[in-house]
C-alpha cells in the first residue's frame, strides 16, 4: 500500500523548498513532515529529498512528485463529481502542474497561454526555463508534465503537438555595425565581433553563423542569461545577438537595430509535449497554448501533429 501522507510530504516540501513550510501548508508540525519523510526513505532505501535552501528532489523524488501531481489531477476530478467526499476540516490541497519552456517562449508568447488558463482553473503553475533543444530532457527526467521543446520526435508516453516557428534575427546597432564590419559582415569580421549568448547551451549564433557562411567559425562573446536583457544589450552595443521578431520588430522598423545580414532570419521550430495520461485532463492547457502560439509564432507546414508513442 502506498503511504499517500508521506508521498504528500515529499511532494510538498520539494514545491515549497522547506520543511517548514510544507508543514504550514499540511497543517502539521514540521517533525511531522521530516518523520514522514524519513520513514518513506527508508522503506525506499532511497533519498527522495536533497536537504538544503531550498530543498530539492533527487531523480527518484522528481517521480514521486510527477505521481502525486497525476493523483492530485484525478482527485480533482472526483471531487468536482462527488463533492461530499472533501472533508471541510481538511486543507485545501491545489495540484501545482510543472512545465518548462525556453526563455524566449516565457518572454514573447508563452506567459499569455499560462495566465488565460490560469485565470479559468484551480490548478498553479511551476514554470522553469531551459533551452529549447534541453527541456524535452526534463519531460524524459520526469521533472516536468509538459514542455515547449524544438525536439520534433514524440517523447515515449507523451503526445506531441507542432506549435509553429519562432523566428529570430541577427542584430546589433547601426554603431555596433559600423564599428566591427567597416569592410562588411564577413567571416573574418564575424571572428573578432563581440556576440551575446544566453548561456552554454545556447547555439543559436553559431547556426545562425554556420547558415550564413557555410561553416562553423569562432567568435568572443558575452553571457547574458535574460531574455530582455539581451535586447537591452544589443541597444546598448554590447554585441551582437540573436533576437526574436516579436521583442526586436518595432528597433527594426525604427533603425535602431539592423540585421547584421540582411533577410538572414534563423526559424525554430517549437513543439508541445504534454505526458499522455495527463493530456485529456489539460486539453485546455494544451488549447491555450496551440491558440496563443498560433497567433504569435510563423507557420511551419512541414510538421504536422502526432498522437505520441
Amino acid at each position: 500500500m502506498l503511504d499517500y501522507p508521506a508521498l504528500r510530504a515529499v511532494a510538498t516540501v520539494v514545491q515549497t523548498g522547506s520543511f517548514e513550510r510544507a508543514a504550514t501548508v499540511l497543517n502539521v508540525t514540521p517533525s511531522a513532515v521530516s518523520q514522514r519523510v524519513k520513514q518513506l526513505e527508508e522503506r525506499l532505501g532511497v533519498v527522495l529529498v536533497v536537504r538544503g535552501t531550498p530543498c530539492t528532489a533527487t531523480e527518484k523524488g522528481e517521480w514521486l512528485c510527477r505521481h502525486m501531481e497525476n493523483v492530485g489531477m484525478l482527485e480533482a476530478e472526483l471531487f468536482g463529481q462527488l463533492p461530499a467526499l472533501v472533508d471541510p476540516d481538511e486543507p485545501r490541497q491545489r495540484v501545482t502542474l510543472q512545465i518548462a519552456t525556453n526563455a524566449d517562449s516565457l518572454g514573447t508568447w508563452f506567459v499569455e497561454a499560462m495566465s488565460t488558463f490560469a485565470r479559468n482553473s484551480s490548478y498553479l503553475l511551476n514554470i522553469a526555463v531551459d533551452d529549447q533543444d534541453h527541456t524535452a530532457e526534463w519531460l524524459q527526467r520526469g521533472r516536468v508534465i509538459a514542455a515547449v521543446t524544438s525536439l520534433e520526435k514524440p517523447i515515449r508516453g507523451c503526445r506531441r503537438f507542432a506549435l509553429g516557428v519562432l523566428r529570430y534575427h541577427a542584430t546589433a546597432t547601426p554603431d555596433f555595425v559600423a564599428r566591427n564590419f567597416p569592410q562588411g559582415v564577413t567571416a573574418e569580421a564575424i571572428r573578432n565581433a563581440p556576440a551575446l549568448t544566453f548561456s552554454q547551451k545556447d547555439r543559436l549564433q553559431s547556426i545562425w553563423v554556420r547558415q550564413t557562411f557555410g561553416r562553423d567559425l569562432d567568435y568572443p562573446t558575452h553571457w547574458l542569461p535574460s531574455p530582455q536583457s539581451f535586447v537591452e544589450a544589443t541597444l546598448s552595443g554590447m554585441g551582437w545577438g540573436m533576437n526574436p521578431t516579436q521583442l526586436t520588430r518595432e528597433y527594426l522598423a525604427s533603425g535602431r537595430l539592423v540585421e547584421l545580414v540582411a533577410d538572414t532570419p534563423l526559424d525554430v521550430p517549437l513543439f508541445w509535449q504534454i505526458n499522455r495520461f495527463a493530456a485529456d485532463r489539460l486539453a485546455e492547457l494544451t488549447r491555450e497554448v496551440i491558440s496563443v502560439a498560433g497567433r504569435n509564432l510563423g507557420k511551419d507546414k512541414s510538421k504536422t501533429d502526432s498522437p505520441g508513442l
